[in-house]
């Protein structure tokens, strides 16, 4: 073990100012977005969601305070501890938790919400961070690919019988960190080509993606005529695409709600119920079109005023960004979280512990995951599903797991020299 100086000298003071600049201009946002130009109040009003997400805000600069003054080494000991304490919290919602918008993930505590799923991330990421940094991990062990398997599926599976489909898809991104640490890139590549078959299926006719299939799969074999274990592989490929194209049908119509194959069909064809089911995507492309290059100015904005665009405070903010701002004031946001995240997979490249970098990755993949998707959904590029823009969107629940997401990883990362690598 090395020594350092002082705390204060290694912490990485960039990604804090950038945290400092999203969570000030995320509230200034927030309270563009429920001012009303025919009885405005202050930004400071607790009635109003810019009010109350100032004393989140204050919450979580304690959390990270507190986090930055603890010992570095106890999100390593206590990784499971945090994990089975927040799968806990995740069974008791599905049975003591209050149901908003159709989603049972809340505690109701007098008059705040804690919404557990949003901390379970960051549980995940710890424990998967803890268990890849065993020393005799290896992802050819059978018994630790099922383990990680049971780390990540757990609170995704309790997550969705909340009603929380959107917040459970964000599991998916951790993909990335097994990639980084080793998992054949092969299952990344299917899981993509796995999305981008289901999602032609709703578009073509099976009949012609089936046959296509066979005729690919033909040529493979073809191709490999003096290789056993490339002809399984090639029927086992195509066999797996016919029975995914098969089951889309089932799965659309018997897995999926009516809300969220609604969502599908809207992200497939954009015009198919804009009153309905499309009304919410139609009125933010509205929006955000109709801000221009430098946008109507703050306050100035039309359409987030009078209600057009629903969670206009929330999983829309960006909405109010793109017509306030315009084209400019889009472009500099999106800038600000692509350097974030440029960033945060340094700090994980430059950890000296697997555990460590496994968990920055963790993070990188998680920020990546809410920005890429809510931006997307807001533009017509991703379906609808609800999640927050981190440190932008209103929400306590969201802010404070986001800033204890991070501020774990930049207390890591500024006791870097003291962990040995391995």
């Amino acid at each position: 073990m090395r020594t350092e100086g002082r705390l204060t000298d290694n912490i990485d003071w960039t990604v804090i100012a950038i945290y400092l600049a999203l969570i000030t201009f995320g509230w200034l946002n927030i309270y563009a977005a429920v001012y009303d130009p025919e009885n405005p109040t202050s930004i400071f009003n607790f009635s109003l969601n810019s009010g109350k997400q100032l004393i989140w805000i204050g919450i979580s600069l304690v959390f990270a305070s507190i986090i930055m003054l603890m010992d570095f080494r106890f999100f390593r000991t206590f990784s499971w501890l945090i994990y089975f304490m927040v799968i806990a919290s995740l069974i008791a919602v599905l049975f003591l938790g209050t149901e908003v918008a159709g989603s049972k993930s809340w505690f109701q505590i007098g008059g705040v919400r804690i919404q557990p799923s949003e901390f379970a991330k960051y549980a995940c990421a710890l424990a998967l961070a803890k268990f890849l940094n065993k020393s005799n991990f290896s992802f050819r062990k059978f018994k630790h690919i099922v383990a990680i398997a049971a780390i990540i599926i757990i609170p995704l599976a309790l997550t969705v019988l909340q009603g929380d489909t959107g917040s459970a898809l964000v599991y998916s991104a951790f993909i990335l960190v097994l990639f980084r640490e080793g998992m054949s890139p092969i299952i990344l590549i299917i899981g993509v080509l796995s999305a981008i078959l289901f999602i032609l299926t709703l578009l073509v006719s099976k009949i012609v993606i089936i046959v296509a299939m066979i005729i690919l799969g033909i040529l493979g074999i073809l191709l490999s005529l003096k290789e056993a274990k490339r002809i399984i592989l090639v029927i086992m490929a195509v066999v797996y695409s016919i029975g995914l194209v098969i089951s889309v049908d089932y799965v659309f119509n018997n897995v999926l709600k009516p809300h969220q194959q609604n969502r599908i069909q809207v992200f497939i064809n954009p015009n198919a119920d804009p009153m309905g089911a499309g009304w919410q995507v139609t009125q933010s492309k509205i929006a955000i079109g109709s801000g221009g290059f430098w946008g109507k100015g703050y306050l100035k904005g039309t359409q987030t005023k009078f209600d057009f665009i629903p969670d206009q405070s929330t999983d829309n903010i960006f909405c109010t960004v793109g017509e306030e701002h315009g084209f400019v004031g889009s472009l500099i946001l999106v800038s600000v979280f692509v350097f974030f995240l440029i960033k945060l997979v340094q700090i994980a490249e430059r950890q000296k512990s697997r555990y460590a970098r496994a968990y920055g990755y963790a993070v990188t993949s998680i920020f990546l995951f809410h920005v890429m998707v809510n931006i997307g959904m807001t533009i017509g590029l991703f379906p609808v599903i609800g999640i927050p823009l981190p440190f932008f969107s209103y929400g306590g629940s969201a802010l404070v797991a986001f800033s204890i997401l991070l501020f774990t990883l930049l207390k890591l990362d500024a006791h870097r020299l003291q962990i040995l690598g391995r």
